[in-house]
């Protein structure tokens, strides 16, 4: 029997101090942006489970796929996602939220219409409040109905928001 791994590491030298990755057998589970490495290596654990190993080497492909979005030079991450660390719903919403493409925008009602449950903008504000892969899963392309900057749990809150649309070249920053 195949014994599950879960691998973690940083990548430096971005607009921020250190962005954590955490990626297993099934693809990537985590990303962080202001945890450090104990802090991130328990929300890993809790996430999946598993004790996560630090070895950088593992996730080569995704700190080089982070580094070149953060010059400027990606739009699109190639890299599997593993959804079971995620609840159903946070699943199907986050979902729609991987398909925003770079630099546009959309709001928390559009998602929920698009799951068929137009009353559910509160959830889906949640679901992305709680998603373990930000930048991947793009939740800061997601805004309010009132088309402003609501909610992020990134160091730096909406200013990072701000700052990852103006990297994208969203209209509206």
């Amino acid at each position: 029997m195949h014994k599950k791994q879960v691998w973690i590491g940083e990548l430096t030298g971005t607009h921020f101090n250190e962005v954590w990755v955490g990626i297993g057998d099934q693809g990537l589970v985590a990303v962080s942006l202001y945890d450090g490495r104990e802090r991130f290596a328990e929300e890993v654990r809790q996430l999946t489970g598993i004790v996560p190993e630090y070895d950088p080497e593992h996730l080569v492909g995704i700190t080089n796929q982070l580094q070149e979005y953060f010059a400027g030079e990606r739009q699109v991450f190639d890299m599997q996602i593993d959804w079971s660390v995620m609840t159903p719903f946070q699943q199907a919403a986050l979902k729609q939220v991987v398909a925003i493409e770079y630099g546009r925008i959309v709001t928390y009602g559009d998602i929920a219409k698009t799951l068929g449950k137009p009353n559910a903008s509160r959830a889906v504000g949640r679901a992305n409040a709680t998603n373990p892969m930000p930048i991947v899963i793009p939740c800061h392309r997601v805004l309010g109905s009132d088309g402003k900057l609501h909610g992020y749990g990134g160091p730096g809150g909406l200013e990072t928001k701000a700052w990852l649309l103006r990297l994208e070249g969203s209209w509206l920053i």
